[in-house]
């Protein structure tokens, strides 16, 4: 079981593990052992609710097909039961990022006197590149 709140869960059955070869340099370890995991999670046929669902299609995020299949790769450790636990992790961090609602920005008014300041910081190096020309006898 993978908890993603106390509410929502995600039953083992539905993900689905397959272990493959690490790339990159490692030796006779990355060459000879599958270390690194690919996790498979189809949204569409998950026990997710339809609020969870809804959001992860519409999330723009690579990992994500237009299937509505989520691919984590997880290889940074040596051992295949690590990047097990990593890739759970990833998985649970995408789908709470996904659900998170952002609170709609309140456009703000710079004030009187930072514009002011502005202005006058903005005369103060025009003058100072002003005296910075060609003096004439």
């Amino acid at each position: 079981m993978l908890y993603i709140s106390n509410s929502v869960t995600i039953p083992e059955s539905e993900i689905e593990f397959s272990a493959i070869r690490a790339q990159g340099a490692g030796g006779q370890n990355v060459n000879k052992v599958s270390t690194a995991v690919h996790l498979r999670f189809d949204i569409k046929a998950s026990s997710l609710p339809a609020f969870y669902k809804e959001r992860l299609l519409h999330f723009n995020d690579q990992r994500i097909s237009k299937e509505g299949v989520v691919i984590i790769k997880a290889q940074s450790h040596r051992s295949q039961e690590k990047n097990r636990e990593e890739a759970l992790a990833r998985l649970k961090e995408l789908i709470i990022s996904a659900t998170k609602i952002q609170k709609p920005r309140k456009p703000t008014r710079p004030t009187r006197s930072s514009q002011k300041k502005r202005l006058e910081s903005k005369g103060k190096r025009g003058r100072i590149k002003a005296l910075r020309g060609r003096v004439d006898d």
